[in-house]
């Protein structure tokens, strides 16, 4: 027998240290090469880190929240001879050769059966929020059918069980009184969150505004458009509809489409529009990138608008993906209420919300008509976009909207 020692690989991207998320495995276990040991973080890319070698854990470093650097040991196994000398080979050459195999697309064994995979690692494979769920609403995810890759538990498929159309029972509604507190440790995505949040809003003096705007002509384009779209073709959002409509009126205000560089005194003006899409994702609030929007038409901005955004729900987005925005766009979707005051994704300087559309009657032409009236909330930074021109890009966009014509043809 011997010790096998595997260090914290390099992630990429000049990673000089990652998050330790949640261990998979405990001192004590016997695991299986390629079984997944631990989820790791860095920046906004969750990392899951397969086992290098068969063995027995022996020793582990961090707790959850607690940084690792790169090179540091990050588990022990005690194995045979045999496999250690043949991992050792292996891993000679670089730590480096590690980051591929856990990079946050990857999914150990996934050439396996998802039932051969799990009698294999003998675990339930769902993220931490999702656990952390369960546990509160008191289901047993080893009851739950995971319908993610390798049988992976999703927020879906929990949220189904809770609401009683899964294969689990929810814990029953009582009326009991209830006690206890739950300490939930501040890690992962949320502390990035929450780190960004709380500088933004201590760093930027957040200038807000709320328009509303008539989008019943733009409703009867979005209509027309979805009754064109091959079976089967997810239909257009008025996502899409902003952000092209934005790439456009951002050549009128290139003073929105900055971003602040704090360390050089500088605000860069990009003259490409890479648009960040707030995304909720069952690990928090994720924002990936919409590259090159204003070489995108309408039809490919909805494509790539979706497919960010479930690679970052999926935990798939790549660091490139997840960074390099120039100004972002939110929607509360069903929930978007009458309007908000969303926080500027620094070091942008600006960030438009999209409200709730309903059917409210309104004078047109000194007449009651009813019409569909949807609110645009905004951000600005102050300090770098004045008051007058963050209303005036924000009453561009609503001319736009309200005659969507305008949003394709050229001045």
């Amino acid at each position: 027998m011997s010790r096998y020692v595997f260090k914290m690989p390099d992630l990429g991207e000049g990673t000089v240290s990652a998050e330790v998320v949640e261990w998979k495995v405990k001192v004590g276990d016997m695991v299986t090469e390629d079984q997944v040991i631990a989820e790791v973080m860095t920046d906004k890319a969750a990392v899951e880190i397969p086992a290098p070698v068969s063995g027995k854990v022996v020793s582990i470093t961090g707790q959850p929240g607690d940084m690792v650097a790169v090179g540091s040991e990050l588990i022990a196994f005690e194995t045979s001879a045999t496999a250690a000398d043949t991992a050792a080979v292996a891993a000679t050459p670089a730590t480096k050769s590690a980051a591929p195999a856990a990079s946050p697309a990857s999914t150990p064994a996934a050439s396996q059966p998802a039932a051969a995979v799990a009698a294999a690692t003998a675990r339930v494979m769902a993220s931490p929020a999702t656990r952390r769920k369960a546990h509160v609403a008191g289901v047993d995810l080893t009851t739950v059918n995971g319908t993610g890759p390798g049988g992976r538990i999703s927020a879906q498929d929990l949220e189904s069980v809770i609401s009683g159309k899964g294969g689990g029972a929810a814990k029953p509604v009582t009326h009991a009184p209830r006690k206890g507190v739950e300490e939930i440790k501040i890690i992962g995505v949320r502390r990035v969150i929450a780190e960004r949040m709380s500088a933004a809003k201590r760093n930027i003096p957040h200038f807000a505004y709320v328009e509303e705007v008539d989008v019943t002509e733009l409703e009867s384009l979005r209509q027309y458009l979805n009754s064109r779209l091959a079976k089967g073709t997810p239909s257009l959002t008025y996502m899409p509809f902003l952000v092209a409509t934005l790439v456009r009126v951002l050549e009128g205000f290139p003073q929105c489409n900055a971003v602040h560089d704090a360390e050089r005194n500088l605000i860069l003006r990009h003259a490409a529009v890479h648009v960040g899409v707030a995304t909720q994702t069952p690990d928090g609030l994720k924002v990936p990138v919409v590259k090159h929007a204003e070489a995108r038409s309408l039809h490919d901005i909805a494509a790539e608008i979706r497919r960010v955004s479930e690679a970052a729900r999926n935990n798939k987005a790549t660091r490139e993906e997840l960074m390099g925005s120039t100004i972002t766009v939110t929607s509360l979707g069903r929930l978007g209420g009458i309007a908000s005051t969303p926080v500027i994704n620094a070091p942008e300087v600006a960030i438009v919300g999209v409200n709730k559309a309903v059917d409210r009657p309104v004078v047109v032409d000194g007449a009651i008509a009813i019409r569909r009236i949807m609110n645009l909330s905004s951000s600005f930074d102050h300090r770098f976009v004045d008051g007058f021109d963050a209303a005036a890009m924000i009453q561009a966009l609503k001319e736009r909207l309200e005659h969507p014509a305008t949003i394709f043809i050229q001045d």
